[in-house]
């Protein structure tokens, strides 16, 4: 269905396109029971609150901040600092990369500092004393603002079994059972009370049930009010079929126990929420997915995804830590959402077909994510969208693109999103009605909407166009006005004012190499004098990317470095400067380039390994061998020898390795226990740097990372190492990955060249 290496788009006409060999998404008939969006209905900001992660993130640069920028994420949930639940996701660790990437909150699960699951009970005595050693770190850490304790996971199952029993209201008030409960709400009292005792502006989340329990939930507030005990962030877990029924009920009912007593609303975390893949199997999938976080997001709330495989995929958002599944490119759309959400009424409530939407006046555009129908496989629906005589920039005619995003399964790399349908329509009596066929119920769906300005069709090879594009700053988006000749349906202009502009490409590439970013603008009116932008790739900047002087649309070619999966191409005022002549950005393509990485082998005898380092046989490997037993001990190391570039400057290492080790004390029931083993890299002597290295899966499987290092030009030495001595009990891990080579490449090579204006 998809062609194209690089975007997985296919090519459309402006009237309809095939979603599958023989059939149609453009429907002839209107099918009953339409998703209906109000545009004139605002129903408040966005809140993005359904993209956070329990154990999203692994180790420090686990995964990458490709992966987790464009997704808006706002709250996630780890380990306790120096936790021995898990052997990674320590909060503290990767605190930072989640502020770096505008997270919003961070909720430290406090009883992860116990080993075992459910959590060996040693006491309150024991647990206080605990406490005070995490908090005490806590409150040494720059971001301690953004941390949000969370005392007790599940308590219901955890040091107080049996106090209330999921769906079962007629057991509530057993003696033993209430028992049980009152010894929760005095130990919730004692906790809280000693933790504000250390820190009086300590931010305290709970109960954290594994369900929503009315009863208990009334009990507990009651409680926590009348003892001066009340949680600053609501807290419960929502991992069964009975979410998609009762999760307004379960929300009005607390809302309602807030007003009953009189209690401040509280924000509202579903710190862990999706079933395992035995119970419905939601992570990765977008068709399942699009249910829950249409129902947080229409109620303002957090959630986070539940940790039932690995820690440091998003939640099998990802795979081997820089490449999308299916489910990944969904949550990135909602990261795409600007302006504000308006009304959506599917055709049931609680039934399968949900979607969410939002509308921003100021890029003049709409967007709706939508999809579900299990049990069918395939199903048509209808998307009548109306309110646009509240929105009349939109005009009288809209055009109206539609992606799709497939189910790729939680360890296997999805394509980028592909065209499902383009096509323009007449807005009667304030609406249209967009019918669609054909549709997956493991796939889902984004609408865009702007106004009838299209000139040639979305989906063309591998082009990204900058009107979709995330735009920041002064850039806005015009449709149609100014410059002709433009694709798809308008351009993005506004890099030359004071405040910063930027446009954001997202992108995604099949393996690590270089590649040509072929970038088509104009200068306002025709402009005689040349201009610039700024060019950053991953978040670092790369070069100035001259743009001379063009009468109508030109084009200029960079070539640099890309890693295999997702990365963010970066387009901005450079320094903020006045810039000669406002620049319009039409669109990005990305083709490939002959130009080839430099690579050394592990096992090339020009190399120097010390201690147990060794060379070892494996039919994986390039070349069918690698270097194993790295690290361990200061004295186990790997060195690269004569690694030589052109000149001194920051390069990009792709790494090619093999880690297939797991926590062997204690395997959990279903939490995999990778671990992210650790290697320190040293340039030429230089003070060693510490990175971290995924799992994958399996030792004869070698996948690859990158980092960045400064080489000096000539030859260059690089040492892997790892000084940690292995005690898995204490949870350090000392050796370093198996490496089978190393490529080193310039971010940037070549001059950016113009290119001849296209015909």
């Amino acid at each position: 269905m998809k062609k194209g290496w690089l975007s997985g788009m296919v090519a459309v006409s402006v009237l309809a396109v095939s979603a599958f060999p023989g059939s149609s998404i453009h429907a002839q008939t209107v099918p009953a029971n339409p998703l209906v969006v109000d545009l004139s209905q605002n129903t408040g900001d966005l809140r993005y609150g359904a993209s956070g992660f329990l154990y999203g993130l692994g180790s420090e640069g686990l995964p990458t901040s490709n992966v987790l920028a464009p997704l808006r994420p706002q709250a996630i949930a780890q380990k306790a600092p120096d936790g021995l639940q898990h052997p990674n996701g320590d909060a503290l660790k990767v605190a930072p990369e989640f502020v770096a990437a505008g997270g919003r909150e961070v909720q430290i699960y406090m009883q992860d500092v116990y080993v075992n699951w459910p959590y060996e009970n040693l006491g309150i005595a024991d647990y206080l004393q605990k406490i005070d050693v995490m908090m005490a770190k806590v409150m040494q850490d720059p971001n301690r603002s953004a941390f949000v304790y969370v005392p007790f996971n599940e308590p219901d199952g955890n040091w107080y079994g049996g106090m209330v029993v999921h769906n079962d209201p007629a057991k509530y008030d057993d003696a033993g059972r209430a028992e049980t409960r009152q010894r929760f709400f005095e130990d919730w009292k004692t906790v809280y009370q000693h933790m504000k005792k250390i820190d009086p502006n300590a931010k305290i989340a709970g109960p954290n049930l594994s369900f929503y329990s009315e009863r208990l939930h009334e009990d507990f507030f009651k409680y926590a009010q009348a003892n001066n005990v009340l949680p600053d962030v609501m807290t419960w877990h929502e991992l069964g079929n009975d979410f998609f029924t009762d999760w307004y009920k379960h929300y009005d009912h607390y809302r309602k126990v807030e007003r009953d007593l009189g209690i401040a609303e509280r924000p509202i975390s579903i710190n862990e929420y999706g079933r395992p893949e035995w119970a419905g199997a939601d992570l990765g999938n977008p068709g399942q997915l699009i249910q829950w976080m249409t129902r947080l997001e229409n109620s303002k709330v957090d959630g986070m995804l539940a940790y039932w495989t690995a820690a440091g995929t998003l939640n099998d958002l990802i795979t081997t830590n820089n490449q999308a599944t299916g489910g990944w490119w969904l949550y990135k759309w909602y990261g795409e959402l600007t302006g504000h959400t308006v009304k959506v009424t599917p055709p049931s409530l609680t039934g399968p077909l949900q979607g969410l939407a939002s509308l921003d006046e100021n890029k003049q555009q709409a967007r709706i994510l939508f999809g579900g129908s299990w049990p069918a496989k395939t199903y048509a629906t209808s998307v009548e969208v109306k309110g646009f005589d509240e929105a009349d920039y939109f005009g009288d005619r809209v055009h109206v693109s539609v992606w799709g995003t497939d189910d790729s399964g939680t360890h296997r790399a999805s394509g980028a999103p592909y065209v499902v349908h383009e096509g323009d329509y007449d807005v009667t009596n304030g609406q249209i009605q967009v019918p669609l066929n054909n549709l997956v119920d493991l796939s889902a769906y984004q609408m865009v909407i702007t106004p009838d300005t299209d000139t040639s069709p979305l989906a063309a090879g591998n082009r990204y166009e900058a009107e979709y594009a995330k735009i920041d700053g002064n850039v806005s988006v015009e449709y149609g006005d100014g410059q002709a000749g433009y694709t798809g349906t308008g351009y993005a202009i506004g890099y030359d004012g004071p405040a910063s502009g930027l446009t954001e490409f997202v992108v995604d590439v099949p393996a690590d190499g270089y590649y040509k970013l072929n970038l088509r603008y104009a200068l306002a009116g025709g402009a005689a004098e040349s201009s610039s932008l700024a060019l950053q790739v991953d978040g670092r900047y790369v070069t100035d990317v001259p743009l001379p002087a063009a009468e109508e649309w030109g084009s200029v070619s960079t070539t640099v470095f890309l890693m295999n999966g997702i990365n963010r191409v970066q387009f901005a005022n450079p320094q903020q400067a006045e810039l000669a002549e406002a620049v319009l950005l039409d669109s990005l393509e990305i083709a490939e380039s002959d130009r080839r990485t430099d690579t050394y082998e592990a096992e090339s005898p020009l190399n120097r390994l010390s201690g147990t380092a060794k060379v070892e046989n494996g039919p994986a490997a390039s070349g069918g061998q690698y270097v194993g037993w790295i690290g361990n001990g200061s004295g186990n190391t790997l060195t690269f020898n004569e690694v030589a570039v052109p000149q001194a400057g920051r390069y990009r290492m792709v790494v090619s390795f093999g880690n297939g080790e797991r926590r062997s004390d204690r395997q959990h029931v279903y939490n995999a226990g990778f671990v992210d083993r650790r290697a320190d890299i040293e340039v030429n002597g230089s003070a060693a740097q510490t990175r971290y290295f995924y799992n994958t899966i399996d030792w004869s499987q070698f996948r690859t990372i990158v980092f960045e290092v400064e080489l000096r030009e000539g030859s260059n030495s690089i040492t892997f190492s790892n000084p940690t001595l292995q005690d898995p009990a204490q949870r350090t891990y000392g050796f370093a990955p198996n490496i089978d080579r190393i490529q080193i490449a310039a971010p940037v090579i070549d001059t950016p060249e113009p290119q001849a204006p296209p015909q």
